[in-house]
């Protein structure tokens, strides 16, 4: 029986939801899970959330996409400013660093290097992963970071001319409930305030929800279309 394919959200800190999430999804050696980015800032423990990841990436085949917040985190890694509150720091990178007792000098060169071999995408038969957002007529391989990294949805985002689903996190859902859009599923469900971390399976459509109490819920995407109206 072939494996899943599984997508996470932005989860930005949020060790405790990440750990309840992966107890309710269960990930065999079969399965694919695709971390869509921004893991780092923001949240409580950034450093406990790698941690699950590296441990994850031996039980299952796991695909990690770079996301802006660890774009941020990357470009001050060789050279932090001193006394100087960047913009990463502002938005987030302030709580990494604290997580992993305030210095570059305590994260372990493992969780960088997890960080920095992520991909730009991922794609599958049917379904296309990213961070952000594409530019419209531009080619995958042509894409630009500032698209794949830090540009929000609008809304009036059209089907990729594959076919193929598109799958992103980054711009954030305050409702805590995926947003569909034609041929597009977010699923970055802000997760750092309180609500909840979203997972998708891709290959079931079905999607999977854990917060910070342990709280969880799962319901499928006609579910999801039929409380939308």
């Amino acid at each position: 029986m072939p494996g899943r394919t599984i997508a996470i959200g932005d989860i930005h800190g949020c060790d405790v939801a990440l750990e309840t999430l992966l107890g309710i999804l269960k990930p065999t050696a079969d399965d694919t899970i695709v971390v869509l980015g921004d893991v780092v800032d923001r949240g409580p423990n950034t450093k406990r959330c790698i941690e699950q990841l590296i441990v994850l990436r031996d039980q299952c085949k796991l695909v990690f996409i770079q996301g802006n917040h660890e774009e941020m985190m990357l470009q001050e890694v060789d050279a932090p400013p001193i006394d100087v509150i960047t913009g990463w720091r502002r938005f987030g990178g302030l709580e990494t660093l604290a997580s992993y007792g305030s210095s570059f000098d305590d994260i372990p060169a493992s969780h960088l290097r997890f960080l920095e071999e992520s991909h730009d995408y991922w794609k599958t038969e049917t379904d296309l992963f990213i961070h952000a957002s594409l530019e419209p007529g531009v080619k995958l391989k042509e894409q630009k970071a500032e698209w794949l990294r830090w540009n929000h949805l609008t809304g009036f985002e059209t089907p990729h001319p594959s076919g193929k689903r598109i799958i992103c996190g980054h711009t954030a859902q305050a409702s805590g409930i995926p947003w569909l859009l034609d041929g597009w599923i977010c699923i970055d469900t802000k997760a750092h305030v309180g609500n909840p971390l979203t997972a998708f399976d891709a290959t079931t459509d079905h999607f999977y929800q854990a917060n910070a109490l342990e709280e969880a819920r799962d319901f499928s995407l006609d579910e999801l279309i039929a409380e939308m109206g």
